[in-house]
């Protein structure tokens, strides 16, 4: 199979290295993937960050979380977690309560219209993943996983 990324980088000299190219695959893939999740969530008004947020505390229901538990937790890491939780908060789709015993840490809980809108969100973004990654089959995206995984392990 013919590989096209020189072309889109409109490169005019082969890759230093195939570890090269494989890096700016994965790099150009991520970007790929990122506008796919901006355009899936448009409808919802969610950012990929508010989703990945809303999904955290979907799954810990129907307990409350650290802000620093749900900051662990993320795909991506958003250095403004306190401004992101604000937005959540003012959309009426979390709640925010100071700890009892320990006044400085905030938790955070998804309230039912975060629950609807995290849901509804969901499936669009799964249906947008299977019409663009199912035609690759278990088989590949399997071995996919399986080798994106490495490659994270092998970072450290």
């Amino acid at each position: 199979m013919s590989r096209r990324l020189r072309e889109e980088l409109k490169m005019t000299k082969p890759f230093a290295s195939l570890e090269e190219e494989v890096y700016l695959e994965i790099r150009r893939t991520s970007e790929v993937v990122a506008r796919w999740a901006v355009e899936t969530l448009k409808p919802s008004r969610l950012t990929p960050s508010q989703f990945n947020v809303l999904r955290i505390l979907r799954g810990a229901r129907p307990a409350s979380m650290s802000s620093r538990e749900i900051s662990e937790r993320m795909v991506t890491h958003d250095s403004d977690l306190t401004r992101l939780l604000d937005r959540l908060e003012g959309s009426g789709w979390i709640s925010k309560s100071r700890d009892e015993r320990d006044r400085r840490v905030v938790n955070v809980r998804i309230t039912n219209a975060g629950l609807k809108v995290v849901e509804e969100a969901s499936s669009a973004v799964r249906a947008r993943l299977q019409s663009t990654l199912g035609p690759l089959g278990p088989r590949k995206l399997g071995t996919l996983a399986d080798l994106l995984e490495r490659v994270r392990q092998a970072g450290g």
